[in-house]
This record gives C-alpha cells, sequence and structure tokens, in this order.
C-alpha cells in the first residue's frame, strides 16, 4: 500500500510518542504495510528515544511538535520560538537528522513560530480530515465514522500520545479496519512530500 506516485492519503500521528500507544500504532502500521508521519513532541523525545527511534527506522516520516506542546497563543515569543527550536534539537539530537515538517499545537499556528521552523527547514504541515480521537467525542464509534469521511487527498490527523486529552485507546480498536477499508478501496497511504498532498504544506 506504500508508493510515491500512487500515493492518494496522508495518515498523520501527534504527540508521541507513548510508552503504551505508539508500539500498539506501529505494529498495526506494520501489518498494513502503510507508513505515516509521526509528529513528535520533544519531550517525548528525550523521555522515550528508543521508540523515537523505532518510529524512524521502520520508515516513518518524523515531524517536529515543539518541545512541551505549549499553546502557541499563551506564552511570550521568546518562549515561543523556543518551543520550536528546542523540539528541533531534540529529534535531531535522538535521531541524527533535522525533521522536514512542523506541525503547530493544538493547530493553532503563530508566525514566529513558522519562522523558526522555517529557519530550523522545515514546512508546517496541515490537515482536512481529523478522527478528533480526543475529549468526550474520541470513542471508537466515533472515530470510525470519521475516518469513513477520508478519500482521496486526504491529510488524516490523529494521536498515538495519550498527551491528557486524546484517546489512543480508542483509536487503536478500529485502526486496522480503517486501513483494510482503505485497501479494500483502493486506496493508497503516502508521505507528505508526495505531490498529492502539496496543498497541505506551507512555505
Amino acid at each position: 500500500m506504500t508508493g510515491h506516485a500512487a500515493a492518494q492519503v496522508c495518515l498523520t500521528f501527534d504527540d508521541g510518542p507513548d510508552a503504551q500507544w505508539t508500539p500498539q500504532v506501529l505494529d498495526i502500521l506494520a501489518t498494513a504495510q502503510v507508513s505515516a508521519t509521526f509528529f513528535m513532541i520533544g519531550t517525548q523525545v528525550r523521555r522515550f528515544p528508543d521508540l523515537a527511534r523505532r518510529i524512524a527506522a521502520a520508515g516513518h516520516e518524523v515531524g517536529n511538535h515543539t518541545f512541551s506542546h505549549r499553546h502557541p497563543w499563551w506564552m511570550s515569543e521568546r518562549t515561543a520560538r523556543n518551543e520550536v527550536r528546542d523540539g528541533t534539537a531534540a529529534l535531531s539530537d535522538i535521531l541524527g537528522v533535522l525533521p522536514r515538517f512542523y506541525r503547530a499545537p493544538h493547530g493553532r499556528r503563530r508566525r514566529c513560530m513558522s519562522e523558526e521552523a522555517q529557519h530550523a527547514g522545515q514546512v508546517h504541515a496541515r490537515w482536512n480530515r481529523s478522527a478528533i480521537d480526543w475529549g468526550m467525542l474520541g470513542t471508537a464509534d466515533g472515530i470510525a465514522r470519521r475516518l469513513q469521511q477520508v478519500s482521496i487527498g486526504s491529510v488524516v490527523l490523529m494521536h498515538d500520545g495519550r498527551n491528557r486529552h486524546n484517546r489512543p485507546d480508542q483509536l487503536t480498536q478500529v485502526l486496522s479496519q480503517f486501513l483494510a477499508r482503505l485497501r479494500s478501496g483502493g486506496l493508497r497511504t503516502g508521505k507528505l512530500d508526495d505531490s498529492a498532498f502539496a496543498w497541505a504544506l506551507d512555505a
């Protein structure tokens, strides 16, 4: 189901790595033979370096999701810039490579943070389909219904890290079935740099 030219759906996972749930997500992806992009939090990368390395070794793309996932609008500019820089440093220190992509925490962009990401060679990545796998709406049935809306050109937002409100326990109940539905529908998965997802990347 992987392949550069035929990529039609991009899977992304935020807020990991998580000692309990990231391995389960990785196992499900490996069984389905699909690739994804993991936007990792720097503190989690430093806490679970072996998991971060496992993600990269499995061929998945890794992205910067800042150092501690603080809300971009609720901190000083200096702190906000440091969040991006320190997230970059955590990934590069552990993995030995600089991340190519950045995603703003809570989906809330801030110019100074986007500038820092750009200075580090990272492109901001958006999404257009969310599993909403958090909070009261983050039930297995609800997640499954929302994932049924994924179609050609979708960049899908999911979470492998709990990070307080996320529900990876519910997501993992339906992830295998979702991937099987993609396969049966002829949809292939690819990485963010595939041309099908150019719309999701901001310079």
